[in-house]
């Protein structure tokens, strides 16, 4: 005779494998813990689960298991007798066994270039929507029909790895989910490499596929002997130590890392053989991989969702290779890899040669360039006195504004004071932009000629803001009121400096005669930047239109739409914080200084040997975008006779008599000043920055004993600390 220990089992095992078949859907679930105003975090406490997990169970994401499954439904089984569900509820839709959501969108390759999809076509389903009854192994591999995604990387671009009640799971776009079988670290890089199948496509013929990434989680980086987070002596030094004992199980298993060692980006790899690469990155959020300034909460997301949001922005713009700043200098190599393959020579060879377009893998002698063009410490000045400052005759100063002046009687009395912002300025200045592909040839007293690019020694102190040509005819204006185009802070040149291309020529339009000194020219030149600037533009408005702002927008219907267009997605909004951030941090990446490493000024750093270091490109850059902007600002000024009172980068302050940018820019029948200030949702028109009142800029001068304290770095929010100096 069973005892009744051994009947009372029976039964329980016998309600568990009931509770496996017999769940409600995930949308029941969900208004099951709100009608009974629980958190997720108050039911993850009582099951000894996590509220990553609850909320996995309520997307349909993932299942519980058992022995969680049973607790979990005898909970919804009590919570649906006491909160049954509306009468006049619709039935909740059935979702296919086999449906995971919509599939990984593939980069697009030198036979399928990069065009924007309709806006409908490039919306991301939301991931309620993305539901899987539960993990599954990664297929094995098999053929897909032409024209289908690419089958190596059938499972995305990436994955976010966790533990869940034991399990590793891979969390992939479109939310699908792999079981991941590996043990230790070494086995997790051999099962992505040969079984996961992730990665994405290349970008440009010649270049090379992105490699796989994976993102862990704290749970993962505990599975695997990782530290959640790193000692102050690891964070300074950017990596763990070479004696960890993971470390030491990667290089048992024959794995190698990259000289900045297990950081918070970590390349894994082995050498290739012939053309194949076997490399894996590692993106570790805890360790600061994704930078709250550009990449928002992202770090503190659920790994679904995380996958989601780097699965879009690997979509749009390319797999994360480190930081937003490095993804956006690799993503000019993949677009413009300094090699190719030749044509086959006489025994049917083929061998690597410069790509043309390319800045190439010896287009500069890091020790040949123009003194005037290297910041400060650079080898070509190692002989310079230790303390010698560099002036304007000796120093190519290429910087956004930073200009503000005090306000005028009249617009003391108007009531507002409204911001204006460029959308993606300095994309919008690299677009069309042609640049130095080579090394730089020093000319006496040359003719200035606008399409060759370089670096001028001229004096531009001779032009009078209060008269210049706009288009074909001369105006009158107060150059009292408006900065220089030529410096930074706005400030008139008092005499010869270096400029780059854009500046001078836009001296040259403004109706006035310039004499070069001398300078440093590239004939070699091209667009460079083109298809760069054309792939981050089509991921910022697709990600835009999916947050429900259109490129064809009225100026009131994009005011209306732009109004907490991030509550809308807060996840797509982190995306195109990501993207603003790699258009910024991959110009700045041009001119990247010494980061540690023991350097002292006179000795060559890291980012000198590489081709993409190229402060004359980033020079060329910002001068176009600054110059751009004070032409809007000129042609704006002649036709209302409106000056800025402040400008901070791609930001301009005006005073205003409502609150609105429609209250001072001059549109007529929706059309706005051609040449002038544009609002709109593409790259280089203008949307709301913020408002303020015209005693609030007063007064916050008047506390800092500023008035040419700028107004512009306050204006979004009105916020000023006492820790502001206004420098």
């Amino acid at each position: 005779m069973p005892t009744e220990d051994e009947l009372f089992s029976a039964v329980d095992a016998l309600l568990e494998e009931v509770a496996q078949n017999d769940l409600p859907t995930p949308e029941e679930r969900r208004r099951l813990r709100e009608a009974a105003g629980l958190s997720q975090e108050q039911i993850a406490r009582s099951l000894r689960s996590r509220r990553e997990t609850i909320g996995n169970w309520e997307s349909g994401v993932t299942e519980p298991r058992p022995p969680k499954r049973a607790a979990y439904a005898r909970l919804l089984e009590g919570l649906a007798a006491r909160f049954p569900a509306p009468d006049d509820a619709p039935p909740a839709p059935a979702v296919p066994e086999a449906f995971t959501g919509p599939a990984p969108v593939p980069a697009p390759t030198a036979e399928t270039p990069a065009v924007p999809a309709p806006a409908a076509a490039a919306r991301t389903a939301p991931l309620a929507a993305s539901r899987r009854p539960g993990a599954k192994k990664a297929a094995a591999k098999k053929t897909t029909p032409a024209g289908a995604a690419d089958p190596r990387f059938e499972n995305g671009p990436l994955a976010v790895v966790d533990v869940e009640d034991g399990q590793v799971l891979a969390y992939c776009t479109g939310g699908l989910v792999l079981d991941v079988p590996a043990k230790s670290l070494a086995a997790l890089v051999d099962w992505t490499l040969t079984e996961a199948r992730l990665g994405q496509p290349k970008l440009s013929g010649p270049g090379k596929d992105a490699d796989p990434l994976l993102v862990l989680t704290h749970a993962a980086l505990e599975r695997y002997g990782l530290p959640v987070t790193l000692t102050e002596e690891e964070r300074l030094a950017g990596r763990i130590p070479e004696g960890h004992k993971v470390v030491k199980q990667l290089a048992r298993a024959e794995w190698k890392l990259t000289k900045r060692g297990f950081g918070p980006w970590a390349r894994i790899y082995r050498p290739a053989t012939g053309s194949e690469r076997a490399c894996v990155q590692l993106c570790i959020p805890s360790w600061n991989a994704l930078d709250a300034r550009h990449w928002g909460e992202a770090g503190q997301l659920p790994p679904a969702e995380l996958a989601r949001v780097l699965g879009v922005y690997a979509s749009r713009v390319m797999t994360p290779r480190g930081s937003t700043a490095v993804t956006g200098l690799e993503l000019m190599t993949a677009l413009h890899p300094p090699t190719r393959a030749s044509e086959p020579d006489a025994d049917g060879k083929r061998h690597s040669e410069h790509n043309p377009g390319s800045l190439g893998k010896d287009a500069i002698d890091p020790m040949n360039w123009p003194p005037c063009e290297v910041p400060d410490g650079h080898p070509v000045l190692k002989d310079l006195p230790r303390f010698h400052v560099r002036g304007p005759v000796e120093k190519l100063f290429e910087e956004a504004y930073d200009w503000a002046r005090p306000m005028t009687d009249a617009e003391c009395t108007l009531r507002h004071l409204v911001g204006i912002d460029v959308n993606l300025a300095f994309g919008a200045g690299a677009n069309g932009l042609n640049v130095g592909l080579g090394e730089a040839t020093h000319v006496k007293a040359p003719a200035f000629d606008p399409k060759l690019p370089g670096s001028w020694l001229v004096d531009l102190s001779h032009i009078d803001l209060s008269r210049v040509k706009v288009g074909k005819e001369w105006v009158e204006l107060d150059a009292s009121l408006l900065p220089s185009p030529f410096t930074p802070k706005g400030e008139r040149p008092e005499g010869p400096a270096w400029y780059a291309t854009p500046t001078v020529a836009y001296a040259a339009e403004l109706g006035y005669e310039v004499r070069p000194i001398e300078a440093y020219v590239r004939h070699e030149s091209g667009r460079y930047l083109d298809g760069w600037y054309q792939r981050l533009r089509d991921a910022y408005l697709a990600t835009m239109a999916d947050l429900g702002v259109d490129a064809d927008c009225t100026p009131d219907d994009f005011l209306a739409a732009m109004d907490g267009y991030k509550a809308r997605d807060p996840e797509l909004a982190i995306v195109v914080s990501a993207v603003k951030a790699t258009v910024k941090g991959g110009l700045g990446k041009l001119r990247e200084r010494p980061r540690g490493e023991g350097w002292k000024p006179g000795l060559p750093w890291r980012a000198l040997s590489r081709p993409t270091w190229r402060p004359d490109i980033r020079a060329a850059v910002i001068s176009r975008t600054r110059t751009n902007l004070h032409r809007k600002i000129v042609k704006h000024a002649a036709f209302t006779g409106q000056y800025p009172i402040a400008i901070l980068s791609d930001c301009v302050v005006y005073a205003a008599n409502g609150p609105s940018p429609l209250d001072f820019l001059p549109y007529r029948e929706g059309k706005p000043l051609p040449g002038g200030f544009k609002l709109g949702i593409n790259p280089g028109l203008v949307k709301h920055e913020g408002t303020q009142t015209v005693l609030w800029g007063e007064e916050v001068r008047e506390r800092f004993d500023a008035p040419e304290l700028n107004l512009a770095r306050y204006i979004k929010d009105g916020t000023v600390t006492d820790a502001d100096n206004g420098e």
